[in-house]
């Protein structure tokens, strides 16, 4: 089986990674993998579910201590957007031969006009000026993707075609790279204004809003059913794919309605009657994902124990502590699962396993159902199914469901593991290579 997946997906996967878009795209986010590993270590401390974390911090540093850890995470969570836009536009202007630089500072620029800069606030007559983090974070990254790459292709076209401001010999080159970029930045600056406003003249208002709105209109209508709980699995996965943060685009449909199924469960526990919903946010949490999106503490615990190459192993460790607490971004963004085809497939298909798995015994009675009871989402795994079922078997079914998801992990991420093995060797012959000195061209009288 591990022959036949390696035969099959290993030279698609050397097709796309060939692919110039691909490969900016890879790169780009790149630039955000260490701010979110750091990011994580401080949003990880800021939630750390333990009774009376929180009151024994604000003993010492005061109420509301944890708005000066998250800003931290915020920081870096709430801009991913943005900074993947620049990555990405400098990663394909290396690509196609251009001013990387330049193509990446105009590249935001467009991001940013399409991007909204009035803000309504409560209690304040008129729109205020400022961008919202709504839309430079994770949910603007697929705008931002786009944005990269179009503007990008404009002003290498533009360039590579002569468009420009030529200067005179003895100009210094700075000021040459400054007016040679001047015409293909217009370009690309007046393309995005004409298309703001085209947007501006339509029902969807803005290019964010039009994204958004498409990719939500499939999941309208899904309700308390399993077949809704399957959508919004394959919604949260499948647009993680794309580097869209899938629950935020997926929770604005399905958070109200498990919000309204959870306070039926807790309110029928304390009335000490029936729990009537299987489907509520803790069992979604807690039962189909461990270790955040793809349910990839399973990949985690692989890549720490059986992977070889030093790429794939580093970050397996440095994502452990992150993934027992439900943070996966250094995955997400770091192995990375954004446009991997070989990793998404467990990466849709653990989940969904899960949700499969967890329904059924639940139905069966062998666990119970969720009691309503809030939990942070970054309890870790066998202590949130105990708090949020008082069943040590829920426990226990939590610990099940890893090691299946580590054994359907385990062909594709060992798949990947050969390759990356393959190119760290070639990588280092390389480097011996270039470090060899070579003395058969040398003679006595080189020495004179």
């Amino acid at each position: 089986m591990f022959d036949k997946l390696e035969n099959v997906l290993m030279p698609l996967a050397v097709k796309l990674g060939q692919n110039k878009i691909l490969i900016a795209v890879r790169d780009g986010f790149l630039i955000t993998t260490p701010l979110v590993i750091v990011g994580s270590i401080f949003l990880l401390f800021a939630n750390f579910p333990i009774p009376g974390w929180s009151e024994f911090w604000a003993g010492m540093f005061g109420t509301g201590w944890e708005s000066w850890v998250t800003r931290v995470s915020g920081s870096v969570f709430n801009t991913v957007g943005f900074f993947s836009c620049l990555g990405t536009a400098y990663a394909y202007g290396r690509e196609k031969k251009t001013d990387p630089i330049q193509a990446a500072a105009v590249a935001v620029i467009a991001f940013l006009i399409l991007t909204p800069n009035k803000l309504i606030v409560e209690g304040v007559a008129d729109p205020v000026s400022g961008l919202s983090f709504d839309h430079l974070g994770t949910n603007g990254i697929f705008v931002g993707l786009l944005v990269a790459l179009i503007s990008v292709e404009i002003y290498a076209y533009t360039t590579k075609r002569g468009w420009t401001i030529k200067m005179p010999d003895g100009v210094p080159p700075a000021v040459t790279k400054s007016f040679a970029a001047l015409i293909p930045s217009a370009l690309v600056m007046l393309l995005f204004f004409v298309i703001n406003i085209l947007f501006g003249m339509t029902p969807f208002g803005t290019v964010h809003d039009f994204i958004f709105n498409v990719l939500q209109m499939p999941l309208k209508g899904a309700g308390n059913t399993l077949t809704a709980q399957i959508v919004y699995s394959l919604a949260c996965t499948i647009f993680w794919f794309f580097g869209i943060n899938g629950p935020a685009v997926a929770n604005s449909v399905f958070a109200p309605i498990l919000r309204i199924l959870t306070m039926e469960n807790l309110d029928a526990f304390q009335a000490g009657k029936d729990l009537p919903n299987i489907f509520t946010d803790p069992f979604s949490n807690f039962f189909t994902n461990f270790g955040g999106g793809g349910s990839t503490l399973s990949l985690v615990i692989i890549m720490v124990l059986f992977c070889k190459s030093k790429r794939i192993k580093e970050l397996g460790k440095l994502s452990l502590v992150p993934g027992i607490f439900g943070i996966n971004e250094p995955i997400i963004f770091g192995l990375p699962v954004v446009l991997n085809p070989i990793i998404i497939i467990p990466f849709i298909a653990v989940p969904m396993v899960n949700l499969l798995l967890s329904t059924l015994v639940t139905n069966l009675g062998i666990i119970p159902y969720t009691t309503g009871v809030s939990l942070p989402w970054t309890t870790p795994i066998g202590f949130s199914g105990y708090l949020s079922t008082g069943s040590l078997v829920a426990s226990v079914w939590q610990l099940i469901l890893l090691a299946i998801g580590c054994l359907i992990y385990y062909p594709f991420i060992m798949a990947l593991d050969k390759q990356y093995l393959k190119d760290e060797r070639e990588a280092e012959q390389a480097k011996s290579e270039e470090l060899e000195l070579s003395f058969d061209d040398i003679s006595i009288d080189h020495l004179l």
